[in-house]
């Protein structure tokens, strides 16, 4: 029970990071991991997807009544995520993913002193593209950060936000609103390969879920609330935290 008490901590404390920048996957895997060490790293993985789907698809449905979205656009990215994460996971059985590992930090450093050293980057709503050129552009998005999600996946939340921001122009509430459906998209891919091969501790999933719903809500609201500028300074901070988490990864390897 102390066991189930603490993922479920854990899970809803990666909920309300998700809801308002993508990124818990910080929290509720390596807790997973750490609670259930004798565990099979996919069977944690797809029990992780199982709780974190939900919370995803309740931000996603808060975001859209309150956000507006441009659905036109959003659409054919998300079907882009949702194939190219499917190609990233096979991917990831043909290529070792050493070499992403070593690199990641790196580019997150990149992304991470882009957005501290422009000031109003994502702080107003000005899309670069419109009709079919902003459905391209995000597209090619999904197609990226979903194939990645598919391959490796940490951060691929905070992946979403920032490519949102700095190529098509949204502010950060924007960005992260259209985030959530492509991650919900990307997390239904991944639950696809997981449940049909007994990866999901359904003795627990629920639990889970529940907890990472209510971290969920707590997180949009706070993230409709304060707006773009509070977004942003939660991005910062996630992103920071990638950077050391996926650091010490690298230098194991």
């Amino acid at each position: 029970m102390t066991d189930l008490l603490l993922v479920a901590m854990a899970s809803a404390l990666a909920g309300f990071i998700d809801a308002i920048v993508g990124g818990g996957g910080l929290v509720l895997t390596p807790s997973l991991f750490a609670v259930y060490p004798q565990a099979v790293p996919a069977t944690l993985l797809g029990t992780n997807k199982s709780a974190s789907v939900w919370g995803t698809a309740w931000a996603c449905s808060q975001y859209a009544r309150r956000v507006q979205l441009n659905w036109r656009a959003l659409w054919p990215a998300v079907v882009a995520a949702l194939v190219a994460a499917f190609a990233g996971a096979w991917a990831v059985t043909q290529v070792d993913p050493a070499g992403l590992k070593r690199a990641l930090p790196l580019v997150l450093v990149a992304v991470f002193a882009y957005t501290l050293a422009r000031k109003d980057l994502g702080r107003a709503h000005r899309p670069r593209f419109v009709g079919r050129h902003e459905a391209l552009a995000a597209a090619v998005v999904g197609t990226v950060v979903g194939f990645y999600d598919g391959f490796f996946g940490p951060g691929t939340g905070s992946f979403f936000v920032f490519l949102f921001v700095r190529v098509l122009g949204y502010d950060f509430l924007h960005a992260s609103a259209s985030a959530k459906l492509l991650n919900l998209a990307t997390n239904v891919a991944a639950l696809a390969l997981f449940v049909p091969k007994g990866h999901v501790w359904w003795h627990i999933a629920p639990v889970l879920a529940v907890a990472n719903v209510a971290g969920s809500l707590i997180g949009t609201r706070l993230a409709l609330r304060h707006g773009a500028g509070f977004v942003r300074a939660v991005f910062i901070l996630v992103v920071g935290t990638l950077i050391v988490k996926t650091g010490l990864d690298a230098l194991r390897l």
